[in-house]
């Protein structure tokens, strides 16, 4: 993963689950990816 699709991902996720920027920068790129994948389906799913 670049670190642009990181910092993307990990804006995401602060802001949808409210997750601090802290807590983001111990988990692992895969833990990052698997969060962000999980979140952004389920707000697709709203948005239909």
């Amino acid at each position: 993963m670049i670190r642009a699709e990181r910092k993307n991902m990990i804006e995401f996720i602060e802001k949808v689950r409210g997750i601090s920027r802290d807590q983001l920068a111990y988990m692992t790129d895969a833990e990052i990816e698997y969060i962000y994948e999980l979140y952004y389906h389920y707000h697709e799913e709203i948005a239909e």
